[in-house]
């Protein structure tokens, strides 16, 4: 295919209504065989579309004369499976959970309500955790398909669980960790030392940084949000499962420098990294439960059940990383900057433990 004539003509492949708020048509390409597929009134929304894992499926939000829809199509041919309304004001998002079996559908923010729909488009369960304030944030399912959390705008998580639907537990996000069972690692800078015990001079690239055990209770830094402004920096924001579905990561926006780890079969905290800036991106290496963690500085933080390390990108510069992404197979990890990205390679030995090390990069 030649892409260069998909840029000259993608003013007419795909097009924005007038007040810029809904893409009028999603054009299809086939790699293989260079067909076209047409799919109208796509909804631009928070997270309007979704491929089932096993990629059989895709489900697709829209809006017609002032109602929310989901269409289900094969990805075979994108033939129409199912074309179902749903009960929203303003639908903000939908997911497919991992075993393709159901669809989790979620309102705007301003109305908390999660909708379940099973794959022939029947509504199965509706979840409502309060009402009038700021809703739903973020949601995830669980690779095993049997917890979908869902993050919310008042700083908590709710698991529902697979059978009921209903909520099996809820973990907050308080700023003070008093629990003596809770790991709290805390970034902290380390300054190098010169001979006679004095800075290092000329002073290094960038400062260096370890983590530290601290002894619990541990206040976490806080963000008072800007009521005044749109979006504000308040609830959960990010969550991730590990690929065993052992843990959960998650973070609070109004409290930005903090990853908080659950133990889902103990339904508990059980680890809290704190970073010394706030931070940009985490995922989980999808063949073991390591985390990676970025916050815009130099540096990789990595953890796993086996302990936490920081380290330093090589290369020469000052390379912000900005977000990150490990591939299916898990031996290595693409970090973005502004304008580059690096590629490190993780490199293990026999009887390495779960961390690994970050090797080379190009």
């Amino acid at each position: 295919m030649n892409f260069s004539e998909v840029f000259k003509l993608s003013n007419q492949l795909c097009k924005f209504s007038p007040d810029g708020k809904y893409l009028l048509r999603v054009t299809v390409w086939s790699l293989c065989t260079k067909s076209v597929s047409y799919i109208k009134y796509p909804k631009a929304c928070q997270q309007g579309i979704s491929f089932s894992r096993d990629g059989r499926y895709l489900a697709l939000a829209e809006r017609r004369d002032c109602k929310d829809y989901v269409s289900i199509f094969v990805c075979s041919d994108w033939q129409l499976l199912r074309h179902f309304d749903t009960d929203t004001q303003d639908l903000a998002g939908i997911e497919w959970a991992p075993n393709g079996c159901v669809l989790a559908a979620w309102d705007t923010c301003l109305e908390y309500k999660v909708l379940l729909y099973s794959l022939d488009g029947r509504l199965l369960a509706t979840y409502c955790a309060y009402e009038w304030s700021l809703g739903i944030k973020s949601v995830a399912w669980s690779p095993s398909s049997q917890f979908l959390a869902v993050g919310s705008y008042d700083g908590k998580v709710r698991i529902l669980n697979h059978v009921t639907w209903k909520m099996l537990t809820e973990f907050g996000h308080p700023a003070a960790i008093s629990d003596p069972r809770v790991v709290v690692y805390k970034e902290a800078e380390k300054s190098p030392r010169g001979a006679l015990g004095r800075p290092a001079c000329p002073p290094p690239r960038a400062a260096e940084s370890k983590y530290e055990i601290a002894a619990v209770p541990v206040s976490l830094q806080t963000l008072k949000p800007a009521a005044d402004r749109a979006n504000p920096k308040i609830g959960v924001g990010a969550l991730a499962f590990s690929p065993d579905s052992y843990f959960l990561a998650t973070r609070n926006d109004n409290v930005p420098n903090a990853v908080w780890v659950w133990d889902m079969q103990k339904l508990r905290l059980f680890v809290v990294l704190e970073q010394l800036g706030p931070v940009r991106s985490f995922q989980w290496d999808p063949q073991q439960p390591r985390l990676a963690i970025c916050s815009g500085g130099s540096k990789v933080y990595l953890w796993s059940p086996a302990g936490c390390m920081s380290v330093q990108v090589p290369g020469e510069g000052d390379f912000q990383v900005l977000s990150l992404c490990w591939p299916v197979t898990g031996d290595s990890l693409a970090l973005l900057s502004k304008d580059h990205f690096c590629l490190c390679f993780l490199e293990t030995e026999d009887g390495a433990d779960a961390l690994g090390q970050l090797g080379d990069h190009t």
